[in-house]
């Protein structure tokens, strides 16, 4: 990675990015409230299946397929890749927020004018139609900013960790110690899950996990809750 596409690459992982993210929880919340989480080693097991099963197994590897179809302008392709991703979304809760951090996220780009127009124009098409993914407007600022697949990659699982790990420090309630435990461990899987994510076929990777899906649904119901999944 070049020293110029570092800094664009912390910004897009950066817990501060202004798309609502903090505000999911992906079922963890629910996953508390029902005591399968109930401190530091649940909060744990719990992130890590998740980040190695779904996130790394699912969302890494359509973002590794979208970024190599924005590389090449392939806005039909980027179109097909948005729509099965969206089919993907286990819950109602799960689409919803993909796409409401999907609009955020394009809401910035569009502001920062670092898009092509015919890009630009894709992402705003396919926003006004089923919805924008946001595993795809990540993907086209990636590019945009010079990031390589990998070193994205890692990038878009930090992001996702220190959101989740985020989560748990509210709910459970974890202290900072703790979230820095789960963060300096489970932040060393990244690059492995990366560079298997980059190297996956699309019809060989798997969303299956059934806990995480049931997670989801039981939180649309949940009576006191913080987050918005």
């Amino acid at each position: 990675m070049t020293r110029g596409a570092l800094p664009a690459l912390l910004q897009l992982s950066s817990a501060t990015l202004p798309v609502g993210a903090y505000s999911y929880s992906q079922g963890l919340e629910w996953a508390v409230e029902s005591a399968t989480i109930r401190d530091e080693a649940t909060a744990g097991e719990w992130i890590e299946t998740v980040l190695e099963h779904g996130v790394g197994a699912w969302d890494a590897t359509w973002v590794a397929a979208l970024m190599r179809a924005a590389a090449r302008d392939a806005h039909a392709e980027l179109r097909t890749l948005n729509e099965r991703f969206l089919a993907g979304r286990e819950t109602r809760e799960l689409r919803a927020e993909t796409v409401q951090t999907g609009r955020s996220l394009l809401e910035l780009l569009r502001g920062d004018g670092e898009l092509a127009a015919t890009t630009l124009c894709t992402l705003e098409a396919l926003d006004a139609d089923a919805g924008l993914a946001f595993p795809t407007a990540w993907a086209v600022a990636a590019v945009a900013r010079g990031v390589a697949v990998e070193d994205a990659l890692i990038g878009y699982l930090w992001s996702w960790l220190e959101n989740a790990v985020l989560a748990a420090m509210k709910t459970v309630p974890l202290g900072q110690r703790a979230g820095q435990r789960l963060l300096a461990r489970l932040g060393g899987r990244l690059e492995a899950l990366a560079a298997t994510a980059a190297a996956r076929p699309l019809d060989d990777c798997s969303n299956l996990l059934p806990g995480f899906a049931i997670a989801s649904t039981q939180h649309e119901s949940q009576y006191t809750r913080l987050f918005r999944s």
